[in-house]
């Protein structure tokens, strides 16, 4: 227990020197074990925002909601891994992962019903610590304490050992994750305190590098390659009782130089505690982006969603400027280039959340999306670590680059990124083959058709807001055109979305009901989600159905069917109110869809509820994936007050704000959100004033929050219109 205590003394002094350079010490709010459990599937370990390390445990794969590495639901550790991935539906990295041990071992992977199968270790999740940039868990098969902090590039660990001659630290390159198997591996000794290596693998990623340097403070006795082809190196010790052994481990995905390189300049020393410090503090300037007043739960659930929001994506270039390209070759570049884009996601609101608290990031992301499009000839869907995954519908990529286009984001050049939109929407890949061809994806030679194309069509509506405000005549018309495809599948008779095929019939029978997983029309959906999937096109959308009124009769029916999903639906269609599936992105503009049709009443009611009940501050505290920031953001944004309905649409829709008070940093300065009367009942917007004015539109656009300012927002229990 002694042991325990000093560990902990040492962490609260870490926390109590950040709060003395920031008194907001806004990381004592944040808990990276909310979306732990459930399918939130959130990393779980020590990061700096935005880095290339993901250090923390990973435990031995047991099902679909151990994606992240960590689960829980049990406590098993197999090794520290150097990447993870955070909130998605599909399990890979988990890249040179780091195990402590003592005694004799096997060097295998291991099974949750023996623990003598492999090296790992049942752990002690009662003095479990996780914080930002810092995470601790004793590992109980061999009484070791572990430790790990990072840098962007580079892992720091500590391991306290028991007394024994027969101490190790192991590196493992054999275990990845999820769907990950390795493919070829080097590994060998620099003396007696370095190794170096790299591993590369085949999974989500179809061809994942990563080169590595691990440094250790002690000189280890020896160092000997284990298991099968080698894939194990043992590092041996001998330790004294409670002895504290520091390893650094930085990694690249270039070159073993670039990891070396990380080291001399990222981690030259091997002060932990200080690199604990430095990692709070990184986390403590993203946090102070927005600095909000509310009762201590909101504060937990909002600051845990701001730090979930920034774990990705992640920086994929070298402390010189090196990258390895999409096309795998290596550039070099005086830009940082990032990786791991989850696009069907992020879209919808974390890269619009982006543009208002980190312009000069979006700016970043977007030069480094279009740089894949040089080099793999479109524009990424799903990038990770290098490689496109193709994963989910549509061209996600799109709204994003052309987001930052109309908002006048920095950091990229706007001809170039409008040259890689029309670039990726005229390709013939994906579906686009058919759509080009019959103006639609008929459902019969396409599966997915439906969700491919509406989600193409949205894309096709941000494509047409860049080149509108670039003054692309043409390209404007052609893209607002096809923006309207899903007018197609539109069936006046029931309402819904439906299937069309080549032919130009209604595919037959239909249920709304019904989805079968990745393997019918819709993806990850059903009729009665996709049916609301029109967010560039509402106005002419409301028309389709008769006029507004109409429409919104249909529109409350999604809230009051029953929520039953029939056939073999994805786990992803949670948090359900009606038909409504808060837990997966496609529903996740629809709350905002009754502001658009003036009664933000309905918008107000629904968002409160939403957040009040499937955002708690619990370890099962999200209603689904986490999704690499997208369903906190999401939380953010609405917390806030309004939503990006409209993808590259450069407004706002009014919510329910549920924050007392909040100071955003935006590129003008600040932007400063009070509400006055706010509380649990008094739900509404009664009034709004922007900088002292009067405010009688139900929306705010981006350039009168960018540029700074004060919106003032009253609130009362009773439905209401103000514009």
């Amino acid at each position: 227990m002694k042991r325990y205590t000093a560990i902990t003394t040492s962490l609260l002094l870490i926390f109590m020197a950040a709060c003395s350079n920031n008194e907001k010490n806004l990381t004592q709010y944040v808990d990276p074990l909310i979306g732990s459990g459930g399918h939130g599937h959130v990393f779980v370990g020590a990061s700096v925002p935005f880095g290339m390390v993901q250090l923390g445990p990973t435990s031995i794969n047991q099902a679909w909601d151990w994606c992240s590495g960590y689960h829980d639901s049990e406590a098993t550790v197999i090794g520290f891994s150097h990447t993870h991935l955070s909130g998605t539906g599909i399990g890979d990295l988990f890249d040179i992962t780091v195990m402590p041990v003592t005694g004799n071992v096997t060097y295998a992977r291991g099974t949750i019903d023996n623990q003598n199968s492999g090296m790992w270790s049942p752990a002690d999740r009662t003095h479990e610590v996780a914080k930002p940039g810092y995470y601790s868990v004793p590992l109980t098969r061999y009484g070791i304490k572990a430790e790990v902090t990072a840098t962007a590039r580079v892992g720091l660990h500590r391991y306290t050992f028991p007394k024994t001659n027969d101490a190790a630290i192991v590196i493992d390159l054999q275990n990845g994750g999820c769907w990950d198997s390795t493919t070829e591996t080097f590994m060998q000794a620099e003396g007696n305190n370095r190794i170096v290596g790299y591993r590369y693998s085949k999974g989500w990623a179809r061809n994942q590098r990563v080169y590595f340097v691990a440094e250790f403070e002690k000189p280890f006795k020896n160092f000997e390659l284990k298991g099968e082809k080698g894939m194990y190196g043992r590092a041996s010790f001998s330790t004294s009782d409670n002895e504290e052994i520091l390893l650094k481990v930085a990694i690249s995905p270039v070159s073993i130089e670039g990891a070396r390189l990380a080291i001399q300049s990222e981690l030259p020393d091997w002060d932990f505690d200080k690199t604990c410090h430095s990692a709070t503090i990184a986390w403590e300037k993203e946090l102070s982006r927005i600095e909000i007043s509310g009762d201590e739960v909101l504060k937990r659930i909002f600051y845990t969603a701001m730090y979930h929001s920034m774990i990705a994506p992640m920086l994929f270039s070298d402390v010189n400027g090196d990258y390895r390209g999409a096309d795998d070759n290596v550039y070099n570049s005086d830009k940082p280039r990032y990786t791991c884009f989850s696009l069907w996601d992020t879209y919808r609101a974390k890269q619009p959340l982006m543009t208002i608290i980190q312009p000069e990031k979006a700016g970043e992301f977007v030069a480094t999306m279009v740089d894949i499009c040089d080099k793999q000839g479109d524009l990424p869907v799903w990038h990770l670590w290098g490689n496109e995954t193709d994963c989910m519908v549509g061209d996600p990529g799109i709204p994003v680059v052309a987001d930052a286009i109309v908002k006048g984001i920095g950091g990229f050049d706007r001809e170039s990124a409008f040259a890689a939109i029309k670039k990726t929407a005229e390709n013939g890949e994906r579906g686009k083959e058919f759509r080009h061809k019959y103006g639609y994806i008929p459902c019969n030679l396409f599966n997915e058709a439906v969700a491919y194309d509406m989600e193409y069509a949205i894309a096709d509506g941000a494509a047409a807001n860049a080149a509108n405000v670039l003054g692309k005549k043409a390209d404007c018309e052609h893209f607002t055109r096809m923006s309207q495809s899903y007018r197609t599948y539109f069936d006046k008779e029931s309402g819904f979305i439906r299937g069309v095929d080549d032919k130009g019939e209604f595919r037959t029978p239909f249920n709304p009901y019904f989805s079968t997983h990745r393997a019918d029309d819709y993806c990850e959906g059903n009729a009665w989600q996709y049916t609301w999937l029109v967010p560039q096109d509402f106005e002419g959308y409301m028309a389709l159905h008769g006029g507004k009124e109409r429409c919104m009769v249909r529109l409350d029916s999604l809230f009051l069917a029953p929520s039953t999903i029939e056939g073999d639906p994805s786990p992803d269609i949670s948090g359900m109110i009606g038909q409504f599936a808060h837990g997966n992105e496609p529903s996740h503009h629809i709350l905002y869809l009754y502001a658009m049709m003036g009664e933000p009443h309905k918008t107000a009611k629904l968002v409160r509820e939403v957040m009040t009940t499937q955002y708690r501050n619990e370890h099962d505290g999200l209603s689904g994936n986490e999704d690499m920031g997208q369903m906190s953001a999401w939380y953010i944004m609405s917390a806030l007050g309004f939503y990006q309905v409209e993808p590259a649409g450069a407004r706002y829709w009014f919510g329910s704000p549920i924050v007392e008070s909040a100071t955003l940093t935006v590129e003008g300065g600040t932007f400063t959100i009070e509400t006055i009367n706010n509380s649990s009942t008094n739900i509404y917007i009664k009034s709004i004033t922007l900088n002292g004015k009067a405010y009688d539109l139900p929306y705010i656009e981006h350039s009168d929050i960018a540029k700074g300012g004060k919106l003032v927002i009253e609130m009362c229990d009773t439905p209401t219109v103000w514009y």
